[in-house]
């Protein structure tokens, strides 16, 4: 994991506002938000293994990350870039679940904080860069 300067920390800002803005740079709200904190997620490779991430913490309403209408004010928080080193290929010992009909095929990360390389690092601060003009200029 690589944390990167930005202007926008601490940000205040409406979460729809955010969304829509973040949305334009294809940043997703990451599924594992919970009601108080969540991340804004952009993949930066096309294997989907080096992301940008910005984590926000909510400042005032109630979160829900799926819905389309929302007063939730969110902080945004220092933004970070992080590679997931997968195995290739399917879970040998994969887990059958709910009443054997689905298979968890996928495998864990085998280093879900492996070293970023200075080029994805790069290539993330000119993103963050040009997400920062929008946002704050």
């Amino acid at each position: 994991m690589e944390a990167l300067q930005s202007r926008m920390e601490n940000k205040e800002e409406l979460f729809t506002h955010l969304r829509e803005k973040l949305g334009n740079y294809e940043f997703t709200v990451g599924g594992n938000w919970d009601y108080d904190h969540g991340y804004f997620d952009r993949y930066l490779d096309q294997a989907h293994k080096v992301w940008l991430r910005i984590p926000f913490t909510v400042a005032s309403g109630n979160f829900d990350a799926e819905a389309d209408d929302s007063d939730v004010v969110v902080r945004l928080g220092r933004p970070y870039v992080l590679k997931h080193v997968y195995n290739e290929g399917t879970d040998p010992e994969a887990d059958a679940e709910t009443l054997g009909a689905l298979v968890d095929q996928f495998q864990e990360p085998t280093d879900s904080d492996a070293p970023v390389e200075d080029h994805w690092t790069e290539q993330a601060k000119s993103l963050l860069n040009r997400v920062e003009r929008e946002l704050l200029d």
